[in-house]
Formats: C-alpha cells, structure tokens, sequence
C-alpha cells in the first residue's frame, strides 16, 4: 500500500518542479535527499518512473507521473482548508433526520430554511418515521431524531425544538351538536376516531377520555393525524389531536377548539446520541433554530378539562 508520506514528497516535487525546491516548501524540516528518497520509493512500489530529469535541479512529469498528481493534488490542495474547519468545528456534510409526518410538514420547512441560509454546505437526508428509533440513533443510521418523546434512554441528549398543542376535533356538518362548544363529556356518546393502537399516542388519547370520564362508544383508528382529521371531516367521530400550531389544523370540514390547562402541550424534541466531542452538524441544525430550553422528562396525560373555542 502507497504511504502518504511518500505521495506527499511526490506532489511537492511536481508542484516545484525540482527536488531541493519541494524541500524548502515542506512545512517542516526535510533534506533534499530525504524528499528523493521519498520519491524513489513510490516509483518502486509503482514500477513506473514519475519524473524525466530537465537539468540540475528541474524534473518534469512523465505520463504516469501526470496521472498520479491528477489523482492527488486535489486531495493536498484541500487538505489546509479541511484541517482549519475541523479546527474551528464548521465543516459541511450531509445531517440526517428521523422526523414524525407533522414535524416534516409543519416544522421541519422554516427550520431547514433557516439552515440553508446559515451553512449551504450543509445536506439534509430527511426520513418519515411514525415510531421514534433511538437504535438507529446508536447505530450511526441517523443523527437525530424529532418527534414527541416522553422519555430518554442514556446516552441520549435533546433540546426543545416545537410544541404540539392538544385539539378536539369534530365535524362542521351533521354531528348533532348544535351551538354547543365541545367537550370530551359533551361528546362521549359520540364515535372517536383514535390513532392506531400501535403508536404512543393513542394511550394519551384513551388516557385523556378516562380522566375527562368519556367513555368511548366506538373506536376507529388511523396512523396519522391528517388521517383521523379526514375521517373527522367525513363525519366518522370526533377526536384529540396535537398540532405543531396553537391556530391549530386548518382542515376543510373540521371545527378544532384548543384545550386549555396542564397536560395540554407537550415538548417536540430533537435527540442526538452524546458524545465526547459535539457533532458540528447536529450544533449548526440547533443553532439555526435560536435558542431553545432542555427539557428532562414529559409524560403528563393530556387534561382537558379547560378548554376554550378556536375558529376552524
């Protein structure tokens, strides 16, 4: 295998055009002879000659020489440049995301803007997930994670990036309710529309219905929020909901009216897996955002037991 630092002899010289030149260009202390040698040894692993001598002290490139620094010189001319960012922590790449649908929709376009603005050199590989995988976090398959996440296993850190704001959520037309504002008891002789038993957020939502004491009376599911808002819309129940928006889903055919009181918001996290150096790129996603608190652990139910309308 061809040592580096007999490319770099070889790239030096080339760019010299002489072997005492290329020795004064070193960034440290190397003998005329020492860069030869260098040199001599590379053309014998390769069996090829590099340089045709010119005179005294000037060489030229020989075809195989001239395919060689082809290959290298752009690697040496950026070295300088690659070593002052990883000094100063501000080298690009590609960041990758596992996102919830409603983050990807409604959080994750300004945010991303705001990146690209700041660090164009900066790539983003965005991944729907329903389920957050911290796995996939400590196996180097994604760098972070955003979604609702109630609890951190170690090794793990996160900061606040959003808020989902809880909804109940029934249909315009056709469900009887008059000019009544809902509520969870108001509506417990209704169907709801609950997410699929699969997913976290249907025990928050059956949680909710007991301590409001509205019993359910039938139970149709969906995997996704924009799902249960089309089914509320074709008058199949009514539901809770978060929403990234404290305006809250603007749905055709859905009335939403914000719940008020503990338990009613909940933290959106971005999580990353810790380390002993931070990742530049993980710090200039967060950046972009401003700044945020660090919250520890949420697992309050929703409550709504305050509540106040909201237009649709």
């Amino acid at each position: 295998m061809i040592q580096l630092h007999r490319l770099e002899g070889f790239y030096r010289v080339a760019v010299a055009g002489g072997y005492t030149r290329a020795a004064q260009a070193f960034p440290y202390p190397i003998s005329q002879p020492g860069v030869h040698q260098q040199v001599s040894k590379l053309e014998a692993e390769l069996g090829k000659k590099l340089f045709d001598r010119q005179g005294r002290d000037r060489v030229e490139l020989t075809a195989a020489g001239r395919r060689l620094f082809d290959f290298v010189k752009p690697f040496f001319e950026g070295l300088p440049l690659v070593e002052r960012e990883i000094g100063a922590g501000s080298f690009g790449g590609l960041l990758r995301i596992d996102a919830a649908a409603l983050e990807i929709r409604y959080l994750m376009p300004p945010w991303l803007q705001q990146l690209r603005r700041q660090r164009p050199d900066i790539d983003v590989d965005l991944e729907e997930v329903q389920v957050p995988d911290f796995s996939r976090l400590a196996h180097g398959k994604t760098d972070l994670v955003v979604d609702y996440l109630p609890q951190l296993p170690a090794g793990i850190e996160a900061q606040r990036v959003g808020t989902h704001y809880i909804f109940i959520v029934v249909p315009k037309q056709g469900f009887g309710l008059g000019s009544r504002t809902p509520s969870l008891r108001s509506l417990r002789d209704k169907p709801f529309v609950s997410f699929h038993p699969s997913l976290p957020h249907c025990q928050l939502q059956l949680n909710a219905l007991g301590a409001s004491g509205a019993e359910r009376r039938k139970l149709l599911s969906a995997s996704s929020t924009e799902a249960i808002l089309g089914f509320v819309a074709a008058g199949l129940g009514y539901s809770l909901v978060p929403w990234p928006e404290a305006r809250g889903p603007q749905f055709r055919g859905v009335t939403a009216i914000r719940q008020q009181g503990r338990g009613t918001e909940f933290p959106i996290l971005a999580a990353w897996r810790k380390r002993a150096e931070p990742d530049p790129l993980i710090s200039a996603a967060l950046q972009a955002l401003g700044p945020r608190s660090l919250p520890t652990s949420f697992s309050a139910p929703f409550d709504s037991r305050r509540q106040r309308r909201r237009p649709a």
